[in-house]
């Protein structure tokens, strides 16, 4: 009847430990749109590479910045992933969290330990109820004990934390992806603000000297009897404007720079970039396909992040659920323990324990049922952040269409402007020096010229960010099927 027993057992414990208590997992909805809002507006008034609703993985990539066809910056992405410390950090926390799973894992096997000892023991001659010659003696104690404990995974609870343990570990992975992306998009971000600042100072270096040669005509005039001293003056003032411009750019053009050393992991000091001035009549802005929403929940790793956090949060649920059953162990113990080294290893010095344990919380005061409550609030709280997480990416992708969308507009209608401008100052500056008008008008006309090409400049600058900014939005071709199958 034993040796039925035992077998019916196992096969029952087998089965037992089959079962899996809790929630199953299913994707949670996100609201969707059939394309974004200003994608065919850009199609029409920005470039023939928008095509919407046909993503193009093979275009956006991870190496998106070679795009923008410039060396330099090529060259100085390529330095992020070896060099920067947020990104190592990030690398790090991944690791940790894949360390997690084989943690986690460990426990669907037994625990063996192995604890020998030796000791000389002398009893005690005022121990109670003991004669005073056994007090005499001394005896040894040798023992080599192995204790085996093995809990039985009879309701999944081990199961769905080593599943925790590894959509962790993949949103972990997703966040590592994440960190890259915005590294890489910031390093570029400052690298055309460089570059901005570079032709900032380039234009205001040919104003001061324009200023320096108006000055000399007014100067001119005046010592011929043609002009008041007035005109002198204010020539004069708009030059030391115009030098103060240029000298304040040198601040800003360092701190460009610095945060770029930072990004690629150097010191600031160990950095030197030469001057790159943008071109506003030649930008290099990269063919970026669009994409439809679906697509997007593709390509954003920290969509990705936020999904396997909520399957994570779904797992923990069901191992809050598992609190309400029984615990079942299977403890063991077995060794050999003698008097002495002679006999410790004899056969009649072995010992042995073996028995199953059954344990189950009767009252605990709403203590399990809170625990569920908390685990079932941050699910809803995971969810409501991927949802956010999708909404947001939708926004970005948006707003960045229409910032391209209107800055090309905007950028046609400052190079008319700039070009009206500076053949206006051109003209007032004839008129003044031809004796028919004041320097009032001349100032005035300079003033707006550099303004309008400072404008120019600027918008090069936003049209450039908002290629960037779109190209992180679309999660600059990273996908979903690059999470590691852990």
């Amino acid at each position: 009847m034993k040796r039925v027993a035992l077998p019916v057992l196992s096969l029952a414990l087998v089965a037992l430990s089959g079962c899996m208590i809790g929630p199953k997992y299913e994707r949670p909805s996100v609201p969707l749109a059939p394309a974004f809002k200003d994608a065919p507006l850009v199609s029409a008034n920005f470039h023939d590479g928008w095509e919407p609703g046909h993503p193009s993985d093979t275009v956006l990539k991870g190496d998106w910045w070679t795009m923008f066809g410039d060396s330099r910056l090529n060259a100085l992405e390529t330095k992020v992933d070896a060099a920067n410390q947020t990104l190592k950090e990030a690398a790090a926390n991944f690791r940790a969290a894949r360390a997690a799973i084989g943690y986690a894992r460990s426990y669907e096997a037994p625990t063996i330990n192995v604890s020998p000892s030796v000791a000389s023991l002398r009893n005690s001659a005022n121990r109670p109820y003991a004669s005073s010659s056994s007090a005499e003696s001394s005896s040894g104690d040798f023992i080599l004990p192995i204790d085996l404990n093995y809990e039985i995974d009879l309701w999944g609870q081990i199961r769905r934390g080593v599943t925790a343990a590894r959509e962790q570990a993949q949103a972990s992975d997703a966040d590592l992806e994440s960190v890259r992306l915005s590294l890489h998009a910031e390093l570029a971000l400052d690298y055309f603000a460089l570059r901005t600042v570079d032709a900032q100072i380039q234009l205001l270096q040919a104003t001061v000297h324009a200023y320096g040669q108006a000055l000399q005509v007014t100067q001119d005039r005046y010592a011929g009897g043609l002009a008041p001293q007035t005109d002198v003056a204010q020539a004069r003032t708009q030059l030391y404007q115009a030098r103060v411009q240029l000298t304040d750019l040198q601040v800003q053009r360092s701190q460009e720079q610095h945060a770029i050393a930072v990004l690629i992991g150097v010191p600031p000091e160990e950095l030197s970039l030469p001057a790159i001035p943008l071109d506003v009549d030649a930008p290099t802005l990269p063919k970026i396909p669009g994409t439809v929403p679906a697509v997007l929940l593709q390509r954003r790793p920290d969509i990705a992040a936020a999904e396997r956090r909520v399957a994570t949060a779904n797992q923990e649920i069901g191992i809050a659920e598992t609190a309400y059953y029984p615990l079942l162990s299977l403890s063991a113990a077995a060794g050999f323990e003698g008097t002495s080294a002679l006999n410790w290893f004899n056969w009649p010095s072995r010992f042995w324990a073996v028995g199953p344990a059954l344990a189950e919380t009767v009252f605990d005061a709403g203590r399990r049922r809170a625990s569920k409550e908390i685990t079932e609030a941050e699910y809803d709280a995971t969810v409501a952040n991927y949802r956010q997480t999708v909404l947001t990416a939708f926004q970005q992708v948006d707003d960045n269409l229409a910032a391209l969308q209107v800055l090309t507009t905007e950028a046609q209608q400052q190079h008319a402007a700039t070009a009206s401008a500076q053949q206006t100052m051109n003209l007032f500056e004839a008129r003044y020096e031809g004796g028919m008008d004041n320097y009032l008008a001349v100032v005035t006309w300079q003033t707006a010229a550099l303004s309008d090409e400072q404008n120019d400049l600027e918008i090069m600058q936003r049209r450039l960010d908002a290629s960037v900014l779109l190209i992180k939005a679309l999660g600059g071709g990273w996908n979903v099927s690059m999470l590691p199958h852990l």
